[in-house]
């Protein structure tokens, strides 16, 4: 409970009486210096159990509303948000998120745009609204920082890897593409027979040979008899050598005396020259390639060589897209505060080349119950909606997954842009959904944050090593938060090593740098200067080199 001229502070301290006009006024000064805090280093989150009208005490980290323990919360704890939320789309003050704006440079980038408000009271409540910011020394009345951007991908990625595995085989021509759920062990030796492997003469013993006129040996014909000593037959590439064969000699490095009937070799013969042996390249039953491998169409055509009809491989994620915005046009030009949907033709190929099977966008508008019957009646593995994870008048996001009891594994992550993207789980045993930011490049970071790492563990495919690079520029980095900034590889000059230069158009509503990028710099805070190596994210195709220079660098 607290008194209508001040916060109530708990017994034992030591703070003067509320009614004090020195306190008051020192009050207000601590509250003027967190807000200025929070505009510099990130404005902290109230708890939503506590301005949910509830008791306040929020509940034991890792457990849902109902008691049970979420999945596992061991390694989630520290990406997650408690599961109970406050109904974000109430306050009328509220704005979309602050990335609307790219960050300047200077330390006036709030961390979360969402707007922190005072809630009213439920009726018949004696709780008084909570202040729009924790007061020093209110502890209980903060959430915990965002993750730092390693720390979401890595629970995106378990999040990814918890669910029990799934196998299914497929044909081969069903197959590439996907990641093999088993290692492939051969199913016979390779070759499994002696084979030639030149167009030549079949020998035995020393020369010159005789031979009889004919076609002699071809690929895909049944065992030859033994070659005696002193004689030769003709081979094809892949055929079958006779027992006692000393060596294949190339039909160029032989000389054919056709009126005697002999062959004599040009150059010298080593015994099992031009034979390839019963076993060279694999015996039965060796590993040939790990699990966790995807099905290119070069592991297809030794999964068919090893003998293999159909492959064990994992499904291929699901995933359904779920667009939203009443500002959104499918076609033609903006017009009347209208703008175009860029995210609904971009996603889709975007998560196929991931490796996910995706679903036709749907395109929900800003209709929150539009938006829950779709979650609820979802049988992906994986929904990505966009837009509406802020705590605007129209952000639902929020909202209906608390009404759905979905439990938050991140909420909002230290990175620009997209810092206000998410991961839930909808239900213990259903699917995941991760909500990107409507800006178009804030999306962008979203899927490579999120959504990426999520697929790779759904789909089996083990985690990538990172790798790094020299950024030939200074770029200017948040004060706090991780930056993905879009860059273009470039070739050393001279003998320089290669490096990534980044481009212009980096702004969180902006796609002009990203389209001619091919990665993006992972960028610490305070930002990096020139000759640093960073970290770099490859996007899954290659960038249209003949306009990437100049306009864009």
């Amino acid at each position: 409970m607290t008194g209508s001229d001040g916060p109530h502070r708990e017994p034992g301290s030591d703070v003067r009486a509320a009614g004090s006009a020195s306190e008051r006024a020192r009050e207000e000064e601590e509250r003027t210096v967190e807000q200025a805090l929070a505009l510099v280093g990130g404005a902290d989150r109230s708890s939503r159990s506590d301005r949910s009208g509830g008791s306040g005490e929020p509940p034991s980290r890792g457990r849902d509303t109902r008691g049970r323990r979420g999945p596992r919360d061991e390694d989630l704890d520290a990406g997650r948000s408690s599961n109970t939320h406050a109904d974000r789309s109430r306050d009328p003050q509220a704005h979309r998120s602050s990335d609307s704006a790219p960050y300047d440079g200077r330390d006036n980038d709030p961390r979360d745009g969402r707007a922190a408000s005072a809630t009213a009271p439920a009726p018949g409540s004696e709780q008084p609204p909570l202040p729009d910011r924790a007061l020093p020394g209110d502890p209980a009345k903060t959430s915990p920082p965002p993750p730092s951007w390693d720390r979401a991908r890595a629970v995106a990625a378990r999040a990814g890897r918890g669910g029990p595995p799934v196998t299914i085989r497929l044909p081969l021509d069903r197959a590439p593409g996907h990641v093999l759920a088993e290692a492939l062990g051969a199913l016979t030796d390779l070759p499994s027979f002696d084979t030639s492997a030149m167009d030549g003469w079949a020998v035995a013993g020393p020369g010159p040979w005789a031979f009889e006129a004919g076609a002699g040996l071809l690929a895909g014909r049944g065992p030859a008899a033994a070659l005696p000593d002193g004689t030769a037959v003709r081979i094809a590439t892949g055929a079958r050598v006779p027992p006692e064969t000393t060596a294949v000699i190339r039909s160029e490095h032989a000389h054919v005396d056709e009126a005697r009937g002999l062959l004599h070799a040009r150059r010298s013969v080593v015994t099992g020259q031009d034979i390839r042996p019963r076993g060279q390249e694999c015996r039965s039953g060796e590993h040939l390639v790990p699990a966790g491998t995807v099905v290119t169409p070069a592991v297809l055509g030794l999964a068919a060589a090893a003998g293999y009809d159909a492959l064990p491989v994992v499904p291929r994620p699901r995933v359904d897209i779920l667009v939203l915005g009443d500002e959104l046009l499918n076609a033609g030009l903006p017009h009347d505060g209208l703008i175009r949907d860029a995210l609904g033709p971009m996603l889709g190929p975007w998560l196929r080349a991931l490796g996910a099977e995706v679903s036709g966008a749907r395109r929900l508008g800003d209709d929150a119950g539009a938006l829950r019957d779709a979650l609820a009646s979802s049988d992906a593995d994986l929904i990505v909606t966009t837009g509406g994870t802020a705590a605007g008048p129209v952000d639902h996001v929020h909202p209906v997954l608390d009404a759905l009891g979905a439990e938050l594994l991140v909420d909002g992550v230290a990175v620009r842009p997209g810092h206000p993207m998410l991961l839930a789980r909808l239900s213990p045993d259903g699917p995941c959904l991760v909500g990107l930011p409507g800006n178009p490049l804030a999306a962008v970071s979203g899927l490579l944050t999120l959504a990426e790492p999520l697929l790779a563990g759904i789909a089996g495919r083990p985690a990538q090593d990172p790798y790094r690079a020299l950024v030939h520029a200074e770029v200017h980095g948040h004060p706090h938060d991780t930056r993905l900034v879009p860059v273009v590889h470039r070739p050393g000059r001279a003998g320089g090593r290669d490096h990534v230069a980044p481009l212009r158009y980096n702004g969180p509503a902006m796609l002009r740098g990203i389209a001619a990028a091919d990665g993006l710099a992972v960028v610490p805070p305070g930002g990096v200067r020139s000759g640093t190596e960073v970290e770099i994210l490859d996007l899954p195709w290659a960038p249209a080199t003949p306009w990437t220079e100049g306009c864009f660098t």
